[in-house]
């Protein structure tokens, strides 16, 4: 593994008296995950089972080292032996499987949102909404499963005071969507303190967006380094390594631009699942090979990581401990 980071192009460059400038030090994030790494990896949109294996073949075939995989259509639409089955395989691989919750307002019946404005966008429309989420949410850690997507800030307050009060297990992730990213450092701060313990950032936020929000939160951030076209289709593998030194502890999220939505997913769509799931892992390859050549492939946490590290919450009745306290009860959950 190389030890000195260069910036991309930087001999041909420096001889045509083109230097790149000095990073600035104060830039970079003084923060890691709990087991010291600043990065991990994540293949986002693997619709079910049959998307995972795929996933999981070809993270083995190319060397693709995953510590997460996101479902974007939603627990509702997996069966319990669908979950169960992908809970098991992540499981052996020891990948930590993450599952989307209930309606959202995109496919609810509202009109707002096929506006101009958009509505209130992926939000929990009303009581029979959020209690849709919390459903999914019981359901799916009943089968197993340890990280819950959101894209409501009523809905993740819920389910981190229900698994404040043992409602849900403890060891219980919440990962909050690319589709209501916070995008200052405010609303970052806010989010963390609702319960998130993974946050998606928009993709199109400048590293100098990302050092704003590392002076006042060390959540980890999710960002995708290829953005789907529905987030704005970005490429962003050449700035790999500064996005790292600005964005630790950071989730390299491997989407796939140019691609057709596939959700909410089906049989009807499998085709394009499985080969879209497969073209992810791929992009995950080229990623990483961008960062060796550029010796800034140092710093990936430990292979089955998955835990957040100690994360500021805005008190509750249900809980008044400090932040480490139920840190320390999760790494002990984790460690059973």
């Amino acid at each position: 593994m190389s030890t000195t980071v260069r910036h991309p192009g930087e001999p041909a460059l420096t001889a045509l008296g083109l230097p790149a400038p000095e990073p600035e030090p104060a830039d970079s994030s003084p923060h890691t995950f709990p087991d010291g790494g600043r990065w991990r990896t994540e293949v986002p949109s693997c619709e079910g089972p049959e998307a995972l294996a795929v996933v999981l073949e070809e993270s083995a075939r190319l060397d693709v080292p995953l510590h997460r995989i996101s479902q974007g259509s939603g627990i509702w639409m997996l069966t319990d032996a669908e979950i169960t089955e992908m809970v098991e395989a992540c499981a052996a691989h020891r990948v930590e499987l993450c599952l989307f919750t209930g309606p959202r307002g995109t496919w609810d019946t509202g009109a707002a949102t096929r506006t101009e404005s958009g509505g209130a966008g992926l939000r929990a429309r009303g009581h029979s909404a959020l209690a849709g989420c919390v459903e999914d949410a019981v359901r799916a850690t009943e089968l197993g499963v340890r990280c819950l997507l959101v894209a409501d800030e009523g809905v993740l307050w819920t389910l981190h005071r229900a698994r404040a009060t043992g409602v849900l297990p403890a060891e219980v992730t919440l990962k909050v969507s690319a589709l209501v990213g916070p995008v200052n450092p405010a609303s970052y701060a806010v989010h963390e303190r609702l319960g998130a313990d993974s946050l998606n950032v928009p993709s199109d936020l400048a590293p100098g967006h990302l050092t704003e929000i590392r002076r006042v939160s060390a959540a980890p951030l999710d960002l995708y380094i290829e953005a789907p076209d529905d987030l704005g289709g970005y490429v962003r593998m050449y700035e790999l390594a500064e996005l790292i030194r600005r964005g630790a502890p950071l989730y390299l999220k491997f989407g796939l631009a140019k691609a057709p939505g596939v959700y909410p997913s089906g049989r009807h769509l499998r085709e394009t699942v499985l080969q879209t799931a497969r073209e992810r892992v791929r992009r995950g390859r080229l990623a990483l090979d961008l960062l060796a050549r550029h010796g800034a492939d140092g710093g990936m946490s430990p292979l089955g990581s998955r835990l957040p590290g100690a994360l500021h919450r805005f008190p509750h009745d249900a809980e008044r401990s400090r932040p480490s306290q139920r840190t320390a009860n999760v790494q002990s959950c984790e460690g059973n």
